[in-house]
């Protein structure tokens, strides 16, 4: 069985990558059972908690990621140096209870995945 890795770098806000990929991720657990999600970059804004989409008139779907333990994914990566450059305090609260490592970390874990989609 392949290893899928999901990797999001967009804010939520704005754009509909990560709405896409959140539903690409629920689609293929159908499929498989090794899935990873990686949040990196501006992805890291997908997990945190307290946003208000709709002040700017979008739609929330951050509430979603919410469900993924139903599906049982359970390999959710956030990258600290990333929430660290864009001054987020890495000990913040998320929506999920994603795994926190550094950017090398993180390259490391994606190492060991057979396909890597990026959102």
């Amino acid at each position: 069985m392949k290893k899928i890795a999901f990797i999001f770098t967009h804010v939520p806000h704005g754009a509909s990558g990560g709405r896409e990929g959140l539903d690409a991720v629920l689609a293929t657990s159908a499929l498989t059972e090794e899935i990873g999600l990686f949040f990196l970059s501006d992805g890291v804004f997908q997990l945190l908690s307290g946003q208000q989409p709709d002040q700017i008139l979008m739609r929330n779907y951050i509430a979603t990621f919410g469900v993924l333990a139903l599906y049982d994914i359970e390999q959710c990566f956030i990258c600290t140096d990333s929430m660290l450059e864009r001054g987020i305090n890495p000990d913040v609260a998320l929506v999920i209870d994603a795994i926190r490592l550094n950017q090398q970390q993180m390259y490391e874990r994606l190492s060991g995945y057979d396909v890597v989609l990026t959102f």
